[in-house]
């Protein structure tokens, strides 16, 4: 049995409803670390973290739906679900959770997944800053993310560094303050954070502030999709089954979108009908 500290990492979300962007993110970090893990024999878990209610969202629907639509969105996959958030009282906020989680798991590597739209508004969010007090970033840009366009293609993977150029204009985007805690090694973010402060000092001698968490802006680019458009596809899909389909919003869309299983999920339950 391994006893190298575990290698843990939470993509957070309302997942109203799930999509193949969230299981994309989610996979490629943890086939980006697999190979990591099984050298250094360690435990790698890779899970979605359900949250009760987004603050910044007033529609998310039934826990208990969004928990049987995950269920059947990762069947087949190595992903966990973590329901730490799922069944609290809202608001939850991500600095509770991953202080809890901090203090689940002290001697773990924790890492939290969010896309660049919410790493730019960090210092937005409640105690926003401290996240990395508890836990490591690994952010992913957005293939609608203009400056993500411009700077980077599909033929670069996590294990590819970005240039120079492209490093800094990614770093720039995040809040000043976190700015000094960005890296290029994906290594970097499979430390724990409770190690002794000499052996932060010897791997982090490039950082501003050697005792916060490490933030790996990951390069590669993950499908566009917005839950609000695919629950917007959804409603036209179930409530108005005759009605011609926008052009923008062709019928294999949601093909695309969704897996088939949790597809089924919301019709059987007409969880998005305008009615």
């Amino acid at each position: 049995m391994s006893t190298a500290p575990a290698i843990r990492a939470y993509l957070g979300g309302s997942f109203n409803p799930v999509h193949q962007g969230h299981i994309q993110m989610a996979m490629h970090v943890y086939n980006a670390l697999a190979d990591m893990a099984a050298e250094q024999n360690r435990v790698l878990e890779v899970s979605l973290l359900p949250n009760a209610r987004s603050p910044f969202k007033e529609d998310t629907i039934d826990p208990a739906q969004r928990l049987a639509m995950l269920t059947l969105a990762i069947q087949d996959t190595p992903l966990h679900i973590e329901q730490l958030e799922l069944w609290q009282t809202p608001p939850v906020y991500s600095i509770d959770s991953v202080r809890t989680l901090h203090e689940r798991y002290p001697n773990d590597s924790l890492i939290f997944i969010m896309g660049m739209d919410s790493a730019r508004s960090l210092d937005k969010w409640k105690n926003g800053l401290q996240l990395t007090d508890y836990v490591h970033l690994w952010i992913f840009n957005r293939n609608d993310d203009a400056n993500f366009s411009a700077i980077t293609n599909h033929t670069r993977y996590a294990n590819q560094p970005l240039s120079e150029q492209d490093f800094a204009q990614l770093s720039c985007q995040l809040p000043l303050v976190l700015q000094g805690q960005v890296t290029h090694r994906l290594t970097d973010i499979t430390q724990p954070l409770n190690q002794p402060l000499n052996q932060l000092l010897q791997s982090r001698t490039d950082l501003k502030n050697p005792a916060k968490g490490r933030i790996y802006i990951d390069p590669r680019p993950v499908a566009a999709i917005s839950s609000t458009r695919v629950r917007e596809q959804l409603t036209i899909n179930i409530t108005l089954p005759n009605m011609p389909l926008h052009p923008y919003n062709p019928p294999n869309l949601l093909a695309k979108w969704l897996n088939p299983t949790v597809y089924q999920y919301i019709i059987a339950h007409q969880l998005y009908s305008a009615a």
